[in-house]
């Protein structure tokens, strides 16, 4: 039986919710964390992030999403967050790190 979708909802929101201000993380390693895809993770954003920091989360090439590139870039630069080219340097300022302990979801 699949999961249910608000469930995988809660489980990004509370992955999404441990990202530190000024660091950032890509959909697919929520994803990885949760047990999703990348775009399961976006979906769930779009759909109902709007209470969590959803601007800490960035492409896997460090761009910021459309449509709300510009707000991701000013809410990522007002946490001290660089970007160059509207990319952040995911190597320097990415989540989680191998200092990090984050604890996967378990398979559905």
């Amino acid at each position: 039986m699949p999961p249910d979708p608000r469930d995988v909802d809660e489980a990004v929101f509370d992955v999404v919710e441990r990202i530190p201000a000024g660091r950032v993380s890509s959909y697919g390693a929520i994803g990885e964390l949760v047990g999703v895809g990348p775009r399961r993770v976006a979906r769930a954003l779009a759909q109902g992030g709007a209470a969590v920091p959803w601007h800490r989360v960035v492409r896997a090439d460090g761009s910021a999403a459309e449509p709300v590139r510009a707000r991701q870039l000013e809410l990522l630069a007002a946490e001290g967050v660089p970007a160059r080219n509207g990319k952040v340097d995911l190597a320097a300022v990415g989540w989680p790190d191998r200092a990090t302990p984050v604890r996967r979801r378990p398979p559905a």
